[in-house]
């Protein structure tokens, strides 16, 4: 059985940051809300608890049983799970004299404490939190320190419990993944067995177990998630899937004929569907964002539906869901506050009564990545950014017509490739064009212009949560721009997006 690492989320926005962490040292973990502790068995190597907007005195801050762990497996709290277990054991915890946030240095560190073993003296950490522990328990040992902050960290005497005030999950913290190494492997002795390969094999036979000689569906997007979602399948089932490619009208340039000829290549059964003008005729004259993403997404649900039915026998339907959407479907306050919608195939397993198979349900983005390398998938596919779901629908701020999409997509083509072109694609976690709702005066041979204008995107981000914009040179800014304008009939204007995320987001609508 599969051995693990449990986080325990007190709605930390930095929690996946911890999974992410963990698993980075090729230790499974799983994270759960706080409220709905699971089960500890043989295979339960170690509990973290999560930092959490809450300070440990407010009448609703989180207030788990901690009876099942504490003293019977490691524990390492974190922030206010290190505030959690000093207030409730006997301990104060009280409000900072000014907000403890940012950059700090360890100025003593207990060396004989394993979770500090080979972490420097004076390395860096950083701290976010308003409240502060002013007084440990009788059976607390304090193990590091700072200038401002007594008790940076401490241990429980006689257990294998220890509890930091700083995150060693982020970035800032220089020593942190040493941290949580000598948790991990060294006070939990997990084996660092958890890779790629293992992950694949273990699945195929999962998947074998599970779904027998039955038939499954898939919906490709031509994305990273579904396409190495379709590959692990076709490992376990082969000519039991069957893949169905939609082309909504709203794909970058070429994209349906080119990617539907490179899955046919990986040796995929893939049926391509040709939709394009249903969605451009039920989309006309809509310009309200959130009305596009459902008339996209229920589209999106009409077409494939119609066409697995052709299909005799099918009993699941396969997803390409990854982890953050299962940690946010179950988060600590429920589902997260809708900033907009996001398009998924999530009505279709009511509407075509089929059992869901979601192979990818328990990997970050950057770890299907690595997993898709492992099934010897191209770096090509891998490697391209996330497009969304109701693709340049989105981008066009505006309503939908067959004309504004080719002068996306031609813009976006000349875009996109240029990256590629300069050796800039790769330092761009995700870039577009976005067709605005604006003319603007033009001269073009001598001649008046009143023509459209489009805004050039691109961003820097590990997991799309947070992004910043990318500083990309001047000169390959100058030549987009006079390629656009001179080779898109239609846009005689270019903008660049110098909008970080939050407050802005990564797409426009």
């Amino acid at each position: 059985m599969q051995e693990k690492i449990l986080i325990l989320d007190f709605g930390s926005q930095y929690t996946q940051l911890i999974g992410r962490k963990i698993r980075e040292l090729n230790v499974y973990c799983e994270i759960h809300p706080f409220n709905h502790f699971p089960e500890i068995d043989e295979t339960v190597k170690g509990v973290i608890l999560s930092g959490s907007p809450f300070s440990v005195r407010d009448k609703k801050a989180p207030q788990p049983d901690l009876s099942k762990i504490k003293g019977k497996i490691p524990v390492l709290g974190i922030c206010y799970g290190a505030q959690y277990m000093a207030h409730f054991f006997g301990g104060e915890v009280a409000p900072s004299d000014s907000r403890e946030y940012g950059r700090a240095k360890l100025g003593f560190i207990d060396h004989d404490c394993p979770l500090f073993q080979d972490v420097s003296l004076h390395t860096q950490v950083w701290m976010s939190h308003g409240d502060t522990i002013t007084k440990l328990p009788e059976n607390f040992k304090v193990v590091a320190s700072t200038e401002d902050v007594n008790f940076a960290a401490y241990k429980i005497d006689n257990e294998l419990t220890y509890a930091i005030q700083f995150h060693p999950e982020v970035y800032h913290t220089t020593e942190g993944q040493q941290v949580l190494k000598n948790f991990a492997v060294d006070i939990c002795e997990c084996e660092q067995t958890w890779t790629p390969l293992s992950f694949v094999e273990a699945t195929v036979k999962e998947l074998q177990k599970k779904l027998g000689s039955d038939k499954v569906v898939l919906g490709l997007s031509g994305g990273v998630d579904s396409s190495v979602t379709a590959v692990l399948l076709n490992e376990a089932i082969g000519s039991n899937l069957t893949c169905i490619f939609v082309d909504n009208g709203l794909l970058r340039k070429d994209e349906f004929k080119n990617v539907l000829h490179s899955y046919e290549n990986m040796g995929l059964n893939v049926i391509g569907v040709d939709a394009k003008h249903k969605f451009w005729n039920d989309l006309r004259g809509i310009t309200d964002p959130e009305e596009k993403r459902k008339i996209i997404g229920r589209n999106f649900i009409e077409v494939f539906d119609a066409e697995a039915k052709k299909i005799k026998d099918v009993k699941w339907l396969a997803q390409g869901t990854i982890y953050p959407d299962v940690i946010e479907s179950v988060s600590v306050n429920g589902p997260s506050a809708t900033i907009k919608s996001h398009h998924n195939v999530g009505g279709l397993p009511e509407k075509m009564h089929l059992k869901v198979v979601e192979p990818l349900r328990l990997l970050f983005k950057d770890e299907v990545r690595r997993v898709g390398k492992a099934l010897n998938i191209k770096q090509e596919l891998l490697g391209r950014h996330p497009f969304p779901g109701p693709g340049l629908g989105i981008r066009i701020l505006s309503d939908v017509t067959p004309e504004k999409v080719r002068m996306l997509q031609e813009a976006d083509a000349i875009f996109v490739n240029g990256l590629k072109n300069w050796g800039l694609y790769d330092k761009v976690w995700q870039a577009g064009v976005i067709l605005l709702p604006i003319q603007s005066v033009g001269v073009m041979g001598d001649e008046r212009t009143y023509e459209n204008t489009v805004a050039l995107r691109a961003v820097a981000s590990t997991d799309g949560m947070t992004a910043d914009w990318v500083h990309l040179p001047y000169d390959f800014l100058a030549k987009m721009s006079n390629e656009i304008i001179n080779r898109v009939r239609g846009i005689n204007r270019v903008v660049y997006d110098i909008s970080s995320k939050p407050p802005a987001t990564i797409e426009w609508e």
